[in-house]
């Protein structure tokens, strides 16, 4: 080997570096998928942006609305998001004490004491009244669930469902004691929050009877009776009152449950159905194959829109009454800062779809497995217990910032918008799937590469700054803290405190613009909201 071919060769090799580094940057985000640019004119006119996501919640049963931690949880909510109701399951249950039968209008106290067939409806609402005057107390209004059956009004004692607590699911035994509870329990509504006040609720017949939360046979045929007799009684006390379902789990039965009532000529003011990102798309689309976790909740909420198009109520309002990315309870999903791109992408995708959605849960303060065993298992909640906030709590209050008109941007992992007093403010979010075992805590880093934001904001004012709020594995991550304790099932008193102050939202960072220019590194299952003032 000469002198000469190793000087060819080396030049050689200079030119390749050097093609390789004129490589347009758009073409190595096409190969890398690691570049995401964002054009965005801060003046476009956009399109009307309203805060679907985070106008209810869902919640444990009705009973532990009257508890201190629930009602603490409520306000964190409430200051963090703004929302405006709260859904739960249980208002009819045994333990409120809303129905029993009884005589000369006392209930029977006597175990042995058995009604016979000319018992009498006795109605307490001592618990109601102290349920519903905690919410409202605090600025929520009642989304109100319709379920389950009490004891003494249903068609089989022995049909239990699961939860620990285990509702009764059967069918009433005598559908003129199910109308005239359902008219005293909205007569009693009326009378003590007066119509304008409860005419703002919804009433929702019952809870998901497609499954094993209905003993009716056939599921539906039966559900529509119940529906229907329900319907009837509230409007007959105020035809202001709002009524809705089916309810259902696996976005199910929309369509069908439309056609009946306008056939039948039933009330409807609202369509509610239910979906989770792990539910498969033979339950949802009854199809096969696999529909990923980030996509599933929005691809059901599209195909319940155009049902509702395509029904004889095509204007009607659709609230997805229960939605989040796990029906079980799996830690590294719900207890992580994967819920931060989750939420945020869901957000983008059910946009223009969907009158509100009710994530499930905004606590931890939730029995339907039993009591608590540890404070990170995967649980529904916002907040787990002992007030500690989860890193979805943190995602929801970022995003809470976002403003009500929406931007044109071509990613799918950014949200622009615009506030009334023009301020921009964007959701960039880098989403990747749960690490590891999802039926169990993993410790891990989620796989994927840095997403690099080039984000260029045109007709901005010269002084204009940029603020960031971060979510990922170093900022507003508690589980990082709680994996370093060795996830202890029952904190210390100081432990709590730790995991608290760790559970809190990062101090945003301040940083500068350039010509409108702005370069942001979210790292895999990050989130990131950016104002622009």
């Amino acid at each position: 080997m000469n002198d000469e071919s190793a000087k060819h060769r080396f030049i050689r090799g200079l030119l390749l570096c050097a093609a390789l580094l004129l490589v347009p940057c758009a073409a190595m985000s096409a190969s890398t998928g690691d570049i995401v640019r964002i054009r965005v004119d801060a003046r476009a006119r956009g399109t009307p942006f309203p805060h679907f996501w985070e106008q209810m919640f869902g919640s444990g049963r009705a009973t532990l609305a009257l508890r201190d931690d629930y009602r603490k949880d409520l306000v964190t909510v409430k200051q963090a998001t703004g929302f405006g109701y709260v859904r739960f399951h249980g208002i009819l249950d045994d333990d409120v004490g809303l129905f029993q039968l009884g005589r000369n209008g006392q209930p029977f106290y006597n175990a042995a004491d058995k009604p016979d067939k000319g018992g009498q409806p006795v109605y307490n609402f001592s618990y109601v009244d102290q349920i519903y005057d905690g919410l409202l107390a605090r600025g929520v209004r009642p989304f109100v669930e319709l379920g389950f059956m009490p004891k003494d009004l249903s068609s089989d004692p022995a049909a239990l469902q699961d939860f620990w607590y285990h509702p009764n699911v059967a069918p009433p035994k005598d559908y003129a004691l199910w109308d005239g509870m359902i008219r005293a329990f909205a007569r009693h509504l009326v009378a003590r929050y007066g119509i304008d006040e409860v005419s703002k609720w919804y009433f929702e017949v019952w809870n998901e009877p497609n499954i094993g939360f209905w003993a009716g046979n056939p599921k539906m045929p039966t559900y529509y009776t119940l529906y229907d007799h329900t319907a009837r009684a509230l409007k007959s006390v105020s035809p202001r009152l709002r009524v809705g379902g089916p309810a259902t789990a696996q976005a199910a039965q929309v369509a069908g449950f439309l056609k009946h009532v306008h056939d039948a000529s039933v009330p409807v003011d609202f369509v509610s159905t239910h979906v989770y990102g792990d539910d498969t798309a033979d339950n949802v689309f009854h199809t096969s194959g696999n529909i990923p976790r980030k996509d599933m909740v929005c691809r059901a909420v599209d195909k319940v829109h155009k049902e509702v198009l395509a029904s004889p109520y095509p204007k009607l309002p659709f609230i997805m009454s229960e939605f989040n990315a796990s029906y079980a309870n799996l830690p590294n999903v719900t207890d992580t800062v994967y819920m931060g791109p989750w939420l945020a992408n869901t957000i983008r995708a059910c946009t223009g779809k969907v009158e509100a959605m009710s994530y499930w849960t905004f606590s931890d303060v939730f029995e339907e497995g039993g009591v608590v065993r540890s404070p990170f298992y995967g649980g529904f909640g916002l907040i787990a217990e002992d007030d500690i906030p989860k890193p979805a709590f943190n995602a929801f209050a970022m995003l809470h910032r976002l403003g009500d008109v929406q931007l044109p941007v071509s990613s799918d992992s950014a949200l622009v918008t615009r506030r009334a007093d023009g301020t921009l403010v964007l959701a960039l979010w880098n989403y990747a799937p749960p690490v590891g075992d999802t039926a169990s805590y993993t410790v891990g880093k989620p796989k994927g590469d840095i997403k690099h934001f080039d984000v260029d904001l045109s007709s901005l004012p010269a002084s204009a700054a940029a603020t960031v709020w971060r979510l990922d594995e170093t900022h507003g991550n508690v589980i990082a803290t709680f994996d370093r304790m060795g996830r202890p099932a029952f904190p210390s008193r100081e432990q709590i405190q730790q995991l608290r102050s760790a559970g809190r939202m990062a101090a945003p960072e301040q940083l500068a613009l350039h010509d409108g220019k702005l370069v942001l590194d979210i790292p895999p299952q990050g989130l990131a909201v950016v104002e622009v003032h």
